[in-house]
């Protein structure tokens, strides 16, 4: 599907060498299976730009159109050479749970007896094998938003993810998860968090720094535009 509007949409794509050429392209952290998305990312390695190539500023709308139905491509943005693949620099995701099966005061007191648990197991299958994962380490922040079984969460992706059906097994039964959308994914750096990149209609907290890499040099070289400004001149790199 991406290979396809990437094609049609006049990049100037780079390619790996060998017998069976495939475009340079770094998806973002997984999406666990039935889960919802509000934030997700890619890398794409370009060429040197050529005459006809779509400019930056249309590249959203013009892929958005090229995507399947529900599939929008909110914002692109030249970068320099990553440190990290999007994998490795993700830290931590935003979720909104919703837990089907438990009253909403009962789910109070299973959140709050999760967090202070000092150890949380539940068993998981990796590689045809059933394993047991203390979970509790990767819970950052959990805590009902809203009536009806909808909870908000911040996960840590490493050492080890933790699916948001995962959590909800450690809530206990009969509690059962229903909807799940990953809203945020979050760098840090240097006791700052940010997106990788800004997207302001995404509705990124207030206390979370709004300019995603574009602001920390350090983590790629600044060469993203201003929001609402005119694209860098530069004509290869990478692209986000």
């Amino acid at each position: 599907m991406w290979e396809r509007a990437l094609r049609r949409s006049r990049l100037p794509l780079a390619y790996s060498q060998g017998f069976v050429p495939h475009p340079l392209i770094s998806f973002g952290l997984a999406l666990p299976t039935g889960c919802e998305s509000l934030g997700e990312y890619l890398d794409l390695r370009l060429e040197q730009a050529g005459p006809g190539e779509t400019p930056i500023a249309e590249l959203p709308a013009v892929l958005s159109a090229l995507l399947a139905e529900g599939i929008a491509v909110q914002a692109a943005a030249l970068i320099g050479e990553a440190e990290g693949s999007l994998q490795q620099e993700v830290a931590s995701c935003d979720w909104e749970l919703e837990v089907l099966g438990v009253r909403d005061e009962e789910l109070q007191e299973r959140v709050e007896k999760m967090l202070a648990a000092p150890v949380l197991t539940v068993r998981r299958e990796r590689k045809g094998r059933q394993t047991e994962d203390d979970i509790r380490p990767a819970i950052r922040t959990l805590f009902l938003t809203s009536p009806n079984g909808h909870l908000r969460a911040e996960l840590s992706t490493h050492p080890r993810g933790v699916r948001p059906g995962d959590l909800v097994t450690a809530l206990g039964t009969p509690a059962v998860p229903g909807r799940a959308c990953r809203t945020h994914q979050w760098i840090e750096r240097d006791g700052a968090r940010f997106e990788p990149l800004s997207v302001s209609v995404l509705g990124t907290d207030g206390d979370a720094t709004q300019h995603a890499r574009r602001a920390f040099p350090h983590v790629r070289d600044g060469n993203q535009p201003e929001p609402g400004g005119s694209p860098p001149g530069a004509p290869g790199g990478q692209q986000h």
